[in-house]
């Protein structure tokens, strides 16, 4: 009886989970798929009563008006563009300096690496306008320089990198290495860098993610709206007179194809990150 009650448990709890879990995902694609639904909805239909998340009639008039009437593709641009810059810099900058602080001894290393680590702690709204009056007086406001700068080092990847360093890392490879003559910038191209494809699989997705939706610092920063990023191009739709919620659903549902895309391109290494975290915790 004990077996078949235990049985009888561990069933209830995994039904209980898989439903808890299947609650948690609609939660989360619900505003996706109103968004999908709206995108395909005449503007009168978004909000009709009772409301219908297969649209009828369907329509891609709002696809049409978006790239024939307003200015999308050059903030699509934009946005894809200045995200793409800001993870290839991150994605360098954070494994050399992940890199440095794991495995080299140097002067002032604990205090440089608990500075790093404490401005974790700061909220971004609190350096923007230091960040961006640093930038204007040294004539560095250009766009698109100034959009990629607060990726251009987050004290986030660069402990990521290191953590995953200490873990992945062993010191014996690298002495070997130096033992056979290979220089420092050698090892960690050959050596490092294929041991750290998953962290810079997920780093890279995560500074993508980071730059291509950020909405404060662009908007704080761009005044040109020629140079305006996705986020700011749809803003503008949203708060015009008409609020042109077909237009701004449609945008965004466009919007999510590159970070989709990254995620599947990146898929294999973000899975490789998740089971070596696994076997070593």
């Amino acid at each position: 009886m004990s077996t078949i009650a235990s049985a009888v448990r561990v069933r209830s709890g995994r039904a209980l989970l898989y439903a808890t879990l299947f609650l948690l995902l609609l939660a989360f694609l619900a505003p996706l798929l109103w968004a999908l639904s709206g995108s395909f909805k005449p503007r009168g239909d978004i909000f009709g009563y009772p409301p219908k998340l297969i649209p009828d009639p369907l329509t891609f008039d709002n696809y049409r008006h978006l790239v024939d009437q307003q200015p999308f593709w050059r903030w699509f641009l934009m946005s894809t563009g200045v995200a793409a810059i800001a993870t290839v810099v991150s994605v360098s900058v954070c494994a050399l300096a992940g890199y440095g602080f794991a495995k080299f001894r140097f002067a002032g290393k604990r205090l440089l690496f608990g500075v790093m680590f404490s401005s974790l702690s700061i909220p971004f709204a609190v350096i923007l306008v230091p960040l961006f009056v640093i930038l204007v007086k040294t004539g560095l406001g250009s766009p698109w320089f100034a959009l990629i700068v607060p990726w251009a080092a987050p004290a986030f990847g660069i402990f990521m990198m290191q953590q995953y360093i200490v873990q992945s890392v062993p010191d014996s490879v690298l002495e070997a290495a130096r033992i056979d003559g290979a220089s420092e910038f050698g090892i960690f191209w050959r050596i490092v860098l294929p041991l750290l494809r998953p962290s810079l699989g997920a780093l890279a997705l995560w500074t993508f993610l980071q730059s291509y939706n950020s909405f404060l610092w662009p908007l704080v920063l761009v005044s040109d709206s020629s140079q305006y990023t996705l986020p700011l191009g749809l803003q503008t739709l949203f708060v015009s007179e008409n609020r042109q919620y077909d237009l701004v659903m449609a945008g965004a549902v466009l919007a999510v194809v590159p970070a989709v895309a990254l995620f599947v391109l990146l898929r294999k290494q973000l899975l490789e990150g998740l089971s070596t975290g696994a076997v070593k915790g």
